[in-house]
């Protein structure tokens, strides 16, 4: 797929306010200082699309970037927030919630892990949250070019083990760096595939 229009649409407190129709939409969320702005920013080509800050936590609302007039990708609130309050850490939960679960237009949501760390329990908890709930989702491993492949591959591994635990077959996963552009294609085409599938289906 080719990435010919990358538009903001518009932010979003509640499910009340998300856009109108019937677009496939495609979540990006992970924990705070994942890499999330910049993943979205490499895969569509467009530097400034989502904004990046050296301080976690921005990405408050749900916002809609509409691309190649065809499909949203829709960038949500994180999780694990280390410098907010209780109440606040509430609220966003409830967004992320309400949007995941109530959303007639999630096609796939896709999950970041950062591959320089250690299985995080977090990440974990979330996964399995949503395998609960029947969300379609996959994984996507960020900032691998951070660290030796030997170690990136045994954080890989060290969480698939915890996961085989609850999960029959595990969820597909993506290996990507913002500064490499690693894993651009195999995303995109993975969305492509979804989207084509999807018309193909109705």
């Amino acid at each position: 797929m080719q990435i010919k229009t990358a538009i903001f649409e518009k932010s979003s407190s509640k499910i009340s306010e998300l856009p109108p129709g019937h677009r496939p939409e495609f979540a990006f969320i992970g924990r705070s200082n994942v890499g999330k702005s910049s993943l979205i920013n490499m895969l569509t080509g467009h530097k400034g699309l989502a904004k990046i800050s050296v301080s976690p936590g921005k990405t408050r609302l749900i916002n809609h970037f509409l691309i190649n007039d065809q499909w949203f990708l829709v960038d949500l609130p994180g999780y694990g927030y280390a410098k907010v309050s209780k109440t606040m850490k509430a609220a966003f939960d409830k967004i992320i919630e309400n949007y995941i679960l109530k959303s007639e237009n999630l096609s796939c949501l896709f999950i970041l892990i950062d591959g320089r760390l250690d299985p995080q329990d977090i990440d974990l908890e979330f996964i399995n949250w949503c395998g609960t709930n029947q969300v379609p989702l996959v994984m996507v491993y960020t900032k691998t070019d951070k660290l030796a492949l030997r170690n990136f591959n045994k954080n890989k591994k060290k969480l698939e083990s915890k996961l085989i635990e609850t999960w029959e077959e595990l969820p597909q996963s993506f290996v990507t760096s913002s500064v490499k552009k690693t894993g651009r294609d195999e995303v995109l085409d993975f969305i492509h595939f979804v989207i084509h599938n999807k018309k193909t289906n109705n």
